[in-house]
């Protein structure tokens, strides 16, 4: 049988064109590139879901890809109902830290002009017992001349006299659009910013030198200093300690729920990994997490807290946890043993205290001044002008033998948000539009690095991506077209180009 190969290649060179940089600000301009053409090549296909092991019930599949020998027996039992079927090879690129080769299998059926050819085919394979969807192949993420829509914010410090850095609603634990924080806080322009779940943005957040989000520990963040003139992309690790009389204890994190790690990577005892996986949830029973005014309403629940003023008195140690925070205050939430060792070391009356520290990838302290921001986002894409991706270390390689996310969220084309500096020292925004089937199918994340080189970035990140990614301007409202079918979304937080007070 012959099996087709899929492996991802860099964006066009070819084929492309831009618009005339538009002025949404002294210094700030908007450019639009258009990459790559639609191939009479691609077409609509029938993607059917594989069983996670070799004797798994096909009707309930659920993974994307996988070994060869499961593929082959789905070909088979596709072949038994009259389906014709094909077999492919996925590639993964090689990353900085981790080598390329086979991902796994996948198994399709029938090539069509249009998603309602493909998806009255797929109704066909569900009814006879298979899972699976619709897959438009210019999305294989191994197209070099797959058609990209490109926007692209360039600041120039040189003339721009504003400021670069993030923003979010009236709290952290809720939603705001774009266009709606553009409104509210005079800003001319933005993006989106972090990946957010449990209606909060997610991983180490530093805003004006405050550390109000907690850190999956060494994965890739930016750093942005001197109202966005300075932007660093490493790897950042957050450790915070409560002191109690002559004890102390680690804290988990900081305005994240008790018990949840999403993306994994906390400070130990955490099932079932200790190292990063993006848009994974691992589990701690015994947690001890910081809340400040910033989240708003605390989470409640079984446990213990301890609520403690700006000067950090004990107000009260509560038995369960809710309890608002105190002006210029925070509470610490407990759960498991850990709540046993806040309701035996913290009394209500005397002071604790917490120390902070945030160490760069080196080990080295890196000082909260008011000035500075830190985005836990990724992962990196470009370092020192070369394009450099550490996917196992961000956690976009999932571990384990199901690479169903793996392919998804790394290899296959998605839309994207990065943000770099140029070798210039221009700030630069940037989102791709992906998900529409001719007009942009949007980038796997080894093209998503070689993109932003060409852009000239010397240094740049991954931000969160998928229907997330927006742009807008003040003048002109949203500036791409986002994927989902109800337009932008609401997120936890922003970058925003703000005008000079």
């Amino acid at each position: 049988m012959a099996v087709a190969a899929l492996v991802a290649t860099a964006p066009a060179t070819a084929a492309a064109s831009s618009s005339e940089p538009v002025n949404v600000t002294p210094g700030v301009t908007l450019t639009q590139l258009t990459l790559g053409a639609e191939d009479a090549d691609d077409f609509w296909t029938v993607h059917v879901y594989l069983p996670a092991t070799i004797d798994g019930p096909l009707n309930r599949a659920g993974t994307g890809l996988g070994s060869r020998e499961i593929a082959d027996r789905v070909t088979a039992a596709l072949r038994e109902k009259g389906f014709e079927p094909r077999i492919e090879q996925v590639g993964l690129p090689a990353f900085a830290d981790h080598p390329g080769g086979v991902l796994g299998w996948i198994v399709r059926v029938g090539r069509y002009a249009t998603a309602a050819e493909a998806a009255t085919e797929l109704a066909r394979i569900r009814g006879a017992g298979f899972a699976g969807g619709a897959r438009y192949t210019a999305q294989d993420g191994t197209d070099a001349g797959a058609p990209q829509k490109v926007h692209v914010l360039r600041v120039d410090f040189r003339r721009f006299r504003g400021t670069v850095d993030t923003d979010f609603g009236p709290t952290l634990n809720g939603m705001e659009t774009l266009t709606d924080l553009i409104a509210s806080t005079g800003a001319v322009a933005g993006v989106n910013a972090q990946w957010f779940l449990n209606n909060s943005p997610t991983g180490l957040y530093v805003k004006d030198g405050k550390l109000i989000g907690s850190a999956t520990q060494g994965r890739g963040s930016i750093k942005i200093t001197h109202g966005g003139r300075r932007v660093e992309a490493d790897a950042y690790t957050a450790h915070l300690t409560l002191r109690a009389g002559g004890d102390s204890i680690e804290l988990d994190g900081v305005n994240r729920i008790p018990g949840e790690i999403w993306n994994c990577g906390g400070v130990g005892g955490d099932l079932p990994t200790e190292r990063p996986q993006h848009d994974f949830k691992c589990t701690d029973a015994g947690e001890l997490v910081r809340f400040t005014p910033e989240w708003g309403a605390p989470p409640a629940g079984a446990g213990a807290e301890a609520v403690l003023d700006a000067r950090g008195r004990v107000l009260a140690v509560n038995t369960t946890r809710g309890a608002a925070v105190p002006p210029g205050g925070s509470t610490i939430q407990a759960i498991g043993d850990s709540a046993d060792w806040l309701l035996a070391h913290v009394i209500p009356g005397r002071r604790v205290t917490v120390t902070e520290r945030v160490e760069d990838s080196r080990g080295r302290r890196v000082p909260l001044t008011r000035g500075t921001t830190i985005l836990q986002v990724g992962p990196a894409l470009v370092r020192d002008g070369r394009v450099s991706v550490n996917a196992a270390a961000d956690g976009v390689i999932r571990e384990g033998t199901d690479q169903t996310f793996t392919y998804n969220w790394t290899v296959r084309g998605n839309p994207r948000s990065m943000i770099g500096m140029d070798d210039q020292g221009r700030l630069m925004l940037v989102v791709v539009d992906g998900r529409r089937d001719g007009y942009s199918e949007g980038l796997g994340i080894a093209q998503a690095g070689e993109l932003m080189k060409r852009l000239g970035a010397v240094e740049a990140m991954n931000l969160d991506g998928g229907g997330s990614s927006v742009m807008a301007t003040a003048g002109g409202g949203i500036v791409n077209r986002p994927s989902d079918a109800t337009g932008q979304r609401t997120l936890g937080n922003v970058l925003l180009i703000r005008p000079a007070r």
